[in-house]
């Protein structure tokens, strides 16, 4: 996989980045940027797709970075990797990995700007190899992805009524150029390209008090434009909403409201054998001259109704059930700050969806200060990210089950623990997640139309601070995969590293790390392997 990141994603990572070190310094803000230096052994343990011994050096230049202003919050880390060409057939490699939440208070409880950036590795194919997303080893199934977001949040009062209003631009890129090796008799899937998005809504409401229960009236639109098969979605609902105390600590909510969500999409131009024709890039090419052909269609009224319990401010629950998307549907969430040093937060989901909007919708429910791990093998941002606060963060789950070009419908749950004591940090996360596919049905060939795929990911790390200038990092994972396609093979994939650093003055930090991962596939030969590095990096 050579370097092609598109030149817009370039400058908007660069513009968020130095927005971020433009802003006045405070005490609490740090910004680092690094070079390094790694080499890696990986060792094939079972598998012959492990293939031989391989050792090479990768060269790598980042940026971590945090920044808190009176007006603005910020945590963002990049890191451009490339592999030089080692042993036998350790060929060249590149890798980008980021993630960045900034926030701006433009006039501080009325208007802000928010943004996210993610730049990480993932799984192509659910039916696929499962390797460890790092650049580490000869991997198949591995796509680079890129994303993007940013917009207003107006959050006012105005006498005693909330305003609100946000918008948000997205963009999504995956350079998917994979290699998945699949099961016999498996059919060939489109490949996901890129993305643009755009969600607005508005609000206005009043809180319990002057009136015994709480109204909001709220609308949205949202829309996504995919270049692959000129995909369209658009979403456009209105809703009012009552919250009715029934004691200190519990209140009854519900609403009602219309929604209506259509996606449709172009069909694939066909050679004279009647078989899609493929781009440079092994995506369907779109046939300009078809009609625009339905994946999904609803409209109609929807409601829900739930409770929001909150027995102190460290604990606070809603559940909602209801109906929409033509039948029944439950969401809900928890926060719960155990103590000072620990925190959980879980949710159940239920939504329409697509590979871009899920990713970029991630991405802005983490907190604008995150927690990075130690370990060298933990850079790539692809499972549960913990916030430095603890409880906060988000899970990536969802998204990150495979990189569908299709909408489709998401259910699933997930929670996520932190915790932060003296020179301790650990956190623990998973989520189970289902998809049932929505695309225009077509006897020519494979529809993914109706097809259910479900996935479990489990995410854990344990760090510590030794001394001043040293400690230890460690991460494991554990993941299941399951497609719906007939034939398809179930898979599951474990890893977990262990690391080790020490600084020497204030701008050198040696490192080394040791892993071990694996993936198998129902039927066919395990994969597994092992991998050690040792490294030196240079903060200026």
């Amino acid at each position: 996989m050579g370097c092609r990141v598109p030149f817009r994603l370039v400058m908007a990572w660069l513009a968020l980045l130095a927005a971020c070190a433009a802003m006045p310094a405070a005490a609490r803000s740090r910004i680092t940027p690094y070079i390094e230096v790694q080499q890696v052994l990986d060792v094939p343990l079972s598998g012959s797709d492990g293939g031989d011994v391989l050792t090479y050096t990768t060269l790598a230049a980042g940026v971590d970075g945090t920044v808190r202003t009176r007006r603005m919050a910020a945590t963002f880390s990049y890191r451009y990797e490339r592999r030089v060409a080692g042993s036998h057939d350790a060929g060249a490699l590149d890798a980008h990995d980021g993630l960045a939440r900034v926030r701006l208070d433009v006039a501080p409880d009325v208007l802000s700007l928010e943004a996210g950036a993610i730049a990480t590795r993932a799984r192509a194919d659910i039916r696929g190899e499962a390797p460890p997303t790092m650049l580490i080893g000869n991997q198949r199934n591995i796509s680079q992805v890129y994303g993007i977001y940013a917009g207003p949040t107006l959050a006012s009062r105005l006498g005693a009524f909330d305003v609100g209003a946000t918008y948000r631009f997205g963009y999504v890129k995956a350079d998917d150029r994979s290699g998945a090796v699949l099961a016999p008799g498996q059919p060939r899937l489109d490949s996901y390209d890129s993305a643009t998005s755009q969600n607005a809504t508005a609000s206005i409401g009043m809180r319990p008090g002057l009136l015994p229960f709480g109204w909001t009236v709220s609308a949205g639109y949202d829309r996504e434009d995919a270049r692959q098969l000129d995909q369209r979605y658009e979403g456009k609902y209105a809703r009012a909403d009552l919250l009715l105390p029934v004691s200190p600590t519990l209140a009854l909510t519900g609403g009602v409201g219309y929604e209506h969500i259509r996606a449709t999409q172009r069909d694939p131009l066909r050679d004279a054998g009647g078989n899609p024709v493929l781009d440079g890039g092994d995506r369907f090419v779109t046939d300009p001259v078809s009609p625009r052909r339905l994946a999904y269609d609803t409209d109609g009224l929807i409601y829900d109704g739930g409770v929001v319990w909150k027995p102190n401010r460290r604990v606070t629950l809603e559940a909602r059930g209801g109906y929409r998307y033509g039948g029944v549907t439950y969401t809900g969430s928890l926060t719960y700050r155990i103590s000072p040093h620990s925190g959980l937060q879980a949710g159940v989901y239920d939504r329409i969806d697509s590979f871009g909007r899920s990713l970029l919708r991630d991405v802005a429910a983490l907190p604008t200060s995150i927690a990075l791990s130690n370990s060298s093998f933990a850079d790539n941002p692809g499972g549960c990210v913990a916030g430095t606060a603890p409880g906060t963060g988000g899970c990536f789950d969802d998204a990150f089950q495979s990189i569908s070009t299709a909408n489709f419908r998401s259910r699933g749950v997930f929670a996520l623990y932190s915790a932060s004591r003296g020179p301790w940090n650990a956190s623990l996360g998973g989520g189970y997640a289902w998809r049932r596919y929505l695309a225009p049905a077509d006897g020519a060939f494979f529809s993914l139309d109706g097809v259910e795929d479900r996935s479990i990911m489990i995410q854990g790390t344990l760090d510590r601070r030794l001394t001043r200038v040293s400690g230890i990092g460690t991460i494991v994972y554990a993941n299941w995969y399951k497609s719906g396609i007939a034939g398809a093979r179930n898979v599951t994939s474990l890893g977990g590293s262990a690391s080790y650093y020490r600084t020497f003055g204030e701008r050198l930090i040696a490192n080394a790390s040791i892993g071990i991962y694996g993936y198998d596939r129902d039927g066919m030969e395990s994969v597994a392997s092992g991998t050690a590095l040792v490294g030196m990096r240079y903060q200026f």
